[in-house]
């Protein structure tokens, strides 16, 4: 099994910015593709960013690209999630995922990973 930290979050105000960082344990987190998800107050959980297992693809939710950046390190097992700009709007719960590259997967749905953190929060006030 894949087990998954999350990290970085915190209290920011409106038009700041953070760093989440997700710390994968075992020796194979190349071979997976990480997501990013949250889940605001309210609301279901939704996807915010993912990244394929060797970076060369990513995909960012409209409602954050331009804002967010998703990236990896493979050689220190992370993935991170790069927040600019942040508006209230982004207050939620944050969590990182695995998605093994055995099989084809549509990163956008959160079916698509097998394995899930369990979270960090983020609030932006006004």
């Amino acid at each position: 099994q894949v087990q998954l930290v999350e990290s970085g979050g915190g209290l920011v105000q409106a038009g700041g910015s953070l760093r989440l960082s997700c710390a994968a344990s075992g020796r194979t987190f190349s071979n997976y593709h990480m997501g990013w998800f949250r889940r605001a107050p309210g609301t279901e959980r939704e996807v915010v960013a993912a990244i394929m297992s060797n970076g060369g693809f990513t995909y960012y939710a409209d409602s954050v690209k331009g804002r967010f950046t998703i990236s990896r390190d493979n050689a220190k097992n992370t993935v991170y999630l790069q927040m600019n700009s942040l508006k209230p709007e982004d207050t939620a719960v944050y969590y990182c995922a695995a998605a093994t590259t055995t099989v084809p997967r549509n990163l956008r749905l959160q079916s698509s990973y097998e394995y899930w953190g369990q979270g960090t929060q983020v609030t932006v006030s006004s």
